[in-house]
């Protein structure tokens, strides 16, 4: 039954692309030639429009069926579902110009096929996600609910079964549990789901219970179990997914590589390694830090000249910090501390009644000020706007030793802010928890994630600034 949901969902998102195709049209010739916000010069008729609109919603659609835009999204970021949609509008729209110029047809409005174009990926992005919103909302509330089976009751079934918890939205429910060793004490009878019997009664429990989906959760010297478990699946018509015993290793979203006609996991895959991606971050943070510059310039000199005017020494404070491939540079703040004597070098940490502190650095901090010098850092090229906080050399060669996976955040430039601090992992917070979020960020970077950060920075901008 999930299945036929599922095609007919598809089969809906389907016909939904194409109306929402079809009123794009409606409404760019409207706006052309119908209203009086365009000049209109002789239009063709509006059914020579329609046949281009038409034409135009199969191979969107066609595009759609090859970028995978309609296969299920239950497990999926709407960030990727956005990227394909974007894919596919980009190559029906390609292919529309390049028959429209084998068939001569050149008397089709240029400004029509702009607000057509906008209209087609904006329209279909909204909907797709007050959608999206929607099917949420109701898994939450026990509707579409897909049944999951766990192989493996030990510590990696049930942390799975902890986190998936954590996700009521996906909409999925755990059956129970097979394993050949484990029972369920008090405690954990009342935490996690039954274990259902052993692993060798699995064809048996999918001939008799409802599963789409079963979760390989097994130590690795269950492996030689494998081969049987995917085949009685396959037979069942049920999907499987494997759990790696050694997935702490893995990255949050594990890249698979051919290497040799072998299929490898590539242990640290990063959005940011790809060209495009990098380029589209530098110009980013060119643009952003350009504009913040104009835009806070009256405030940096109301700053400096308050930092000038309060306490002895220079206006920026310069510090040596650890960047992108372990390379020092130079970070730039509007000192907030009292000026230490020459050649002595600061290694302490922080902390909110730091005595160190001005009483106009106090405000400073407290309200991010002094950080605005930092965008001139992300115009050299030393930092961007979003990224893992750069710490001093000292703390670097200590922490590489005491915490695991903490030198993965040189591998991209460091930030002004970050997914750490835009939840308020600031000052003398936990460096674990800082990592982890940095970690995450990295795998999985995108450019509206960005935004989202730096808008998330700002609405909590003053948690734990100090």
């Amino acid at each position: 039954m999930i299945r036929r949901n599922q095609r007919f969902l598809t089969q809906l998102y389907i016909a939904s692309d194409f109306g929402v195709i079809q009123l794009s049209f409606l409404l760019a010739w409207w706006l052309k030639f119908e209203s009086d916000l365009l000049i209109n010069q002789n239009p063709l008729p509006i059914e020579k429009y329609l046949m281009w609109s038409l034409v135009y919603a199969v191979l969107a659609i066609l595009a759609g069926l090859l970028s995978s835009l309609y296969v299920p999204k239950r497990k999926k970021r709407f960030v990727d579902e956005l990227w394909k949609i974007v894919q596919s509008h980009g190559i029906a729209f390609f292919m529309l110009l390049s028959l429209m110029f084998f068939f001569k047809e050149v008397n089709i409005s240029r400004a029509y096929l702009a607000m057509y174009i906008i209209g087609n990926v904006s329209f279909t992005l909204i909907y797709r996600y007050m959608v999206k919103l929607q099917l949420k909302h109701l898994r939450k509330k026990g509707f579409n609910r897909q049944f999951v089976l766990i192989l493996g009751a030990g510590s990696l079934g049930k942390r799975f079964y902890d986190n998936l918890k954590s996700y009521p939205e996906l909409g999925y429910e755990v059956t129970g549990f097979l394993d050949d060793y484990r029972h369920w004490n008090q405690v954990e009878q009342k935490r996690y789901s039954p274990i259902l019997g052993k692993i060798d009664e699995l064809e048996e429990f999918l001939s008799t219970h409802y599963v789409d989906e079963v979760i390989l959760a097994l130590p690795l010297d269950a492996h030689d179990k494998y081969s049987h478990i995917i085949n009685v699946c396959e037979k069942a018509g049920v999907r499987t997914l494997i759990i790696p015993d050694f997935f702490d290793y893995l990255p949050a979203r594990p890249h698979f590589d051919n290497f040799a006609g072998m299929p490898m996991i590539n242990v640290r895959d990063i959005p940011l390694d790809i060209t495009i991606n990098r380029l589209m971050k530098r110009t980013f943070d060119i643009v952003f830090s350009l504009a913040a510059i104009i835009f806070t310039s009256p405030i940096m000199l109301i700053v400096a000249l308050g930092v000038r005017l309060t306490s002895a020494g220079p206006v920026i404070f310069k510090q040596e910090r650890v960047g992108l491939n372990r390379r020092n540079f130079m970070m730039y703040k509007f000192r907030s501390m009292k000026a230490m004597p020459e050649g002595l070098e600061d290694t302490g940490w922080s902390t909110q009644n730091d005595p160190r502190r001005t009483a106009f650095g106090t405000f400073i901090r407290r309200t991010s000020l002094d950080e605005l010098p930092q965008f001139f850092n992300v115009l050299l090229g030393h930092m961007s706007v979003v990224g893992p906080r750069p710490e001093r050399p000292y703390y670097v060669n200590q922490f590489r030793d005491e915490i695991p996976k903490y030198m993965i955040k040189h591998h991209v430039r460091p930030g002004i802010t970050g997914l750490a601090q835009s939840k308020g992992l600031r000052g003398d917070t936990s460096i674990e928890d800082r990592i982890e979020q940095d970690i995450f960020y990295i795998e999985n970077w995108s450019l509206l994630f960005d935004i989202k950060i730096i808008w998330e920075t700002i609405r909590n901008g003053l948690k734990n600034a100090y």
